[in-house]
């Protein structure tokens, strides 16, 4: 029986709250986690380098143009506004967005089949929680990895706008390096930094619960994997537009 958006949403929230606790004890036995670990890295890593490059050049090719109309002097601020808009939100957006889009899937067509052949129902015959077992891990897994595909993204993709614009011949390393830096503070790039948490938290939350509660058995798989993908990628985008109002309240306070 379908059930209504609200609806859907209290038991999402209710579950991810069990989530919570259940990630965090997962730290103490490694075991569980390194290979989702290993796997959503992995797997990552070609989409993240791919789009780190990606937007380097992309944001150079459309950038540089209008900072030269500008003024003279403008482009010389080319690389504050990469670094900027690159750490602040493209790259960890765009890491858990690649998380929500590979991992979203994979948790929820690997719980739905293990739901749909009754592996689940046998641990909880065991005794043995599936949340603490089969959830925390995972959940675990995504919130590590997020952080990390972020730090590639972004990585890639300033060093790309480098040598883009190195090709012109009109900066250095060093040159390039100081105007990156020259107006970003921590206070600016660990807050975005942060989100990244929070978006792998929402995907592996969000794609667990998705695939520990499949709809019309066997095909119930296949729709899981999509409802994933869909609702993660949503809640992350949401999720960032929320978390961003709260960092700058936060921020105005002090």
């Amino acid at each position: 029986m379908p059930v209504s958006l609200f609806e859907w949403v209290g038991r999402a929230s209710a579950f991810a709250s069990r989530a919570l606790p259940a990630a965090f004890g997962a730290l103490l036995r490694p075991g569980e986690w390194l290979k989702p670990l290993y796997n959503v890295v992995i797997g990552g890593l070609p989409l993240a380098a791919v789009t780190g490059l990606a937007l380097g050049v992309v944001i150079w090719l459309h950038t540089r143009d209008v900072l030269a109309r500008t003024g003279t002097g403008a482009v010389e601020y080319l690389p504050t506004f990469l670094a900027a808009a690159v750490l602040l939100e493209l790259a960890p957006v765009g890491a858990g967005l690649i998380v929500a889009a590979r991992t979203g899937a994979s948790l929820g067509a690997e719980l739905a089949a293990m739901r749909v052949s009754e592996q689940i129902d046998a641990l909880e015959l065991l005794g043995v929680s599936p949340v603490r077992k089969l959830v925390g891990p995972r959940v675990l897994a995504c919130v590590l990895a997020v952080p990390l595909l972020h730090v590639l993204i972004a990585a890639t993709a300033i060093g790309s706008g480098f040598v883009a614009e190195s090709v012109t011949g009109s900066t250095t390393f060093l040159k390039y390096d100081t105007a990156a830096l020259r107006e970003l503070v921590l206070q600016d790039v660990i807050p975005a930094a942060l989100k990244t948490l929070a978006f792998g938290f929402v995907v592996g939350a969000v794609g667990c619960y998705i695939g520990m509660n499949p709809r019309d058995g066997a095909e119930g798989v296949g729709r899981a994997a999509t409802d994933s993908v869909v609702a993660c990628s949503l809640l992350v985008l949401v999720a960032d537009v929320l978390l961003v109002l709260v960092i700058k309240a936060i921020q105005a306070l002090f």
